[in-house]
């Protein structure tokens, strides 16, 4: 069994790679079982959350991940994320490889908000806006632009100096980033608004959000945890998920259900169906959309099965080692 690091990850999955095994994946059969949540208590408080979630595919590969999630982490100046990976040959049961997880969950998190992108942003979106500045957040402006021409960025904080150093860090990258000090008026001016926090509040305001935006919710997924106010999710705005389990897990659809601005037969669409052709994405310029996403095990498969292949030597490969 190989045994890859979060370095040998990060190489192997490119948004110009991931992003389309994404695609694919959503497109082909699959089984991703309900993901198992256990909450973590000390003392007789929680503390976090461990999240296992399985899935395998015709392709002929197995895998699970474990991810704990401790939001009280950035007091210590740790992840709030900490995950690990075991991919195996689905028809013999034999391991192929431990992963890091981390690197798996935020490139395949950002990679799945792209893919929702491609469908849902206008062709044109070119200023996009960041909430937060976690190992997801980091990454999004390049996940993006794999799929928009995305040429300016501002990024958003409640600790307003994590975003002067997180905008200062991607201008030596290269990207013109600013740290945006007025959330609203960031809001007005992005054509994609991208939250990843773990924020128990809504951030986002639908009054904010321009005509033809896209609001991309990827942070939060549970019922305790929010991003954006019921009122993003009304119509006239189009709203589509990650998967269906979403509007039992999200914090942000679950309020919006009680506030009566959304129910589920408003909702558009899941990435399984924009990705087989059967849910039509952005239908104008002048449209809102909204991608509100919990995570899916068959994004960490996918993710997982590239970085199995690149560390392995054998991107030729079809399927595991038993298919010859």
């Amino acid at each position: 069994m190989l045994h890859l690091d979060a370095a040998t990850a990060a190489a192997a999955l490119p948004f110009v790679r991931l992003v389309p095994a994404l695609r694919d994946a959503f497109a082909a059969p699959a089984s991703v079982p309900p993901r198992h949540v256990h909450t973590v208590a000390h003392a007789g408080q929680a503390t976090g959350t461990v999240l296992i979630m399985p899935a395998w595919s015709d392709a002929g590969f197995l895998g699970i991940k474990t991810i704990n999630i401790f939001p009280g982490n950035g007091v210590r100046g740790l992840p709030g994320l900490h995950a690990t990976y075991v991919l195996y040959d689905a028809t013999t049961g034999v391991p192929l490889a431990s992963i890091d997880g981390n690197e798996i969950t935020a490139r395949r998190t950002a990679a799945a908000a792209a893919l929702g992108a491609s469908f849902l942003a206008r062709p044109d979106a070119r200023r996009l806006l960041v909430l937060g500045t976690g190992r997801v957040a980091r990454l999004l402006p390049a996940a993006f632009a794999s799929v928009r021409p995305i040429d300016q960025v501002q990024v958003w904080n409640h600790r307003p100096e994590g975003a002067r150093t997180l905008a200062a860090q991607w201008r030596a990258q290269g990207i013109d980033a600013q740290a945006a000090p007025d959330l609203e008026a960031a809001v007005r001016q992005a054509d994609i608004v991208s939250c990843a926090t773990l924020s128990g509040k809504s951030l986002v305001q639908a009054g904010w959000l321009a005509d033809g935006s896209h609001l991309d919710l990827i942070g939060s997924f549970t019922p305790a945890m929010r991003e954006a106010a019921p009122g993003c999710l009304a119509r006239p705005a189009r709203v589509f998920v990650d998967t269906e389990e979403a509007l039992q897990k999200s914090g942000d659809l679950l309020d919006a259900m009680a506030a009566g601005t959304f129910d589920a037969g408003q909702l558009q669409g899941t990435l399984a169906q924009l990705c087989g052709g059967e849910r039509q994405g952005r239908r104008g310029a002048g449209e809102r959309t909204v991608f509100k996403a919990v995570g899916s095990a068959l994004e960490d498969l996918a993710a997982a099965t590239l970085v199995w292949r690149h560390a392995d030597g054998q991107s030729h490969r079809t399927g595991p080692p038993h298919a010859g």
